[in-house]
């Protein structure tokens, strides 16, 4: 049975395009135009994986995603983006997006990235490390696997998906040093090349949650190689 998308995108043209690319693709494609539509969609159909745009008029990307993540759905979402600020992309995270794509994007990138989503869900990828009953913990951070949640401190760290996965992997190999490919492989299930900056939006986004005031920080950089989990 093909896996359904739900792609929402206001550019008749792109959507079109998008359209047919992901139907010769294999997939089961319902195309809507604005972000109203996308979530009457989403609630009736329950597709397994939504592309949104961010952009549209109406109720934007954005706020379809955090609708969705506010009642709990964690279906996959892939962001469309003409901005390519920082900033913008972070919101789009923020918001509970698992990845996103840049526009003028290729087509093939775009079903990489949807490959290595449903992956994720249908394959367990994101539930492929050994399930503990008790915490995992790094100094004073904590993280319950089974109940996907995280702590530091007394501070529960309100995560998506696909944080949440990144720093249980750093976590479980807490003082050794990750390359990039390992980390890319083993929650993209895709290494995107040295110039994707997806991970390091994630681990920035995951810091800016992590650090409060005061709180040493915990994931470290290793320039040229990758990152590292530790107490300073």
């Amino acid at each position: 049975m093909p896996q359904t998308v739900l792609l929402a995108e206001d550019d008749r043209a792109i959507r079109n395009a998008l359209e047919r690319a992901l139907t010769l693709e294999g997939y089961q494609v319902t195309a809507v135009a604005d972000g109203i539509e996308a979530l009457a969609r989403a609630h009736r159909e329950r597709p397994d994986v939504l592309v949104l745009d961010v952009m549209m008029p109406g109720i934007d990307g954005l706020q379809v995603c955090r609708v969705l993540r506010a009642e709990g759905d964690r279906v996959p979402i892939l962001m469309l983006t003409a901005l390519v600020e920082p900033a913008d992309r972070i919101a789009g995270l923020d918001a509970g997006a698992d990845d996103y794509v840049v526009k003028p994007f290729d087509v093939e990138e775009v079903f990489a990235r949807l490959r290595a989503l449903l992956r994720r869900v249908n394959d367990g990828r994101a539930e492929d490390w050994p399930q503990a009953q008790e915490l995992l913990t790094a100094g004073d951070l904590r993280l319950d696997a089974q109940a996907r949640r995280a702590w530091r401190g007394e501070r529960e760290l309100e995560l998506s998906r696909t944080e949440f996965n990144l720093l249980e992997l750093l976590v479980r190999n807490s003082g050794i040093v990750l390359d990039h490919a390992v980390i890319y492989d083993r929650i993209w299930g895709y290494d995107f090349g040295p110039g994707s900056k997806n991970l390091a939006v994630y681990i920035g986004y995951l810091r800016r949650k992590m650090d409060g005031p005061g709180e040493p920080p915990l994931i470290h950089t290793v320039r040229g190689v990758g990152y590292v989990l530790r107490e300073a």
